[in-house]
């Protein structure tokens, strides 16, 4: 893409349709790529409202498939996917939305399995330092504090 290229409404709309079926987008994504292009605000409107109504683009749907390669990805905890999200511009409805699709299991046994990894993968004598260097990591990735403790005080007496 040149950004010195000028685009007209057909062109860019074809564009971020592409864009857009390639992989999920928030709204945030669409326009900032629609400024980047140096559409006036009308026509970016105009497209997103045309991405909206042709299913290309849908705030929800983005939301629950960003929760989910998050965590099974990069196992991320639900505090680190809000943030994201919000970062994002989406809104509350669906960001909750998305925490429901990650499965309550699925989530305590990911937790366990970090806790573990991570334990191993810290070489400190002093229990306390220990505990707090594996705190700090699953607190970074976006995992509940109470969680975190609860599970390094089982896992670490």
């Amino acid at each position: 893409m040149n950004p010195q290229k000028t685009y007209s409404l057909d062109e860019a709309q074809k564009m971020l349709e592409n864009y857009c079926a390639y992989q999920e987008r928030c709204h945030k994504d669409v326009t900032d790529k629609l400024r980047h292009m140096r559409m006036i605000p009308e026509v970016i409107d105009t497209i997103v409202v045309h991405l909206i109504e042709n299913n290309y683009l849908n705030e929800e749907r983005f939301a629950k498939a960003f929760a989910r390669g998050k965590f099974r990805i990069k196992k991320w905890g639900k505090n680190r996917i809000i943030r994201e999200l919000k970062f994002r511009q989406i809104s509350k409805y669906s960001i909750d939305s998305a925490l429901k699709e990650i499965d309550s299991d699925d989530y305590f046994e990911t937790l366990h399995e970090l806790t573990l990894k991570r334990m191993t993968q810290v070489q400190e004598k002093n229990i306390y330092k220990k505990k707090k260097k594996v705190a700090d990591y699953l607190l970074y990735r976006g995992w509940e504090s109470n969680l975190v403790y609860e599970k390094i005080n089982e896992l670490m007496t």
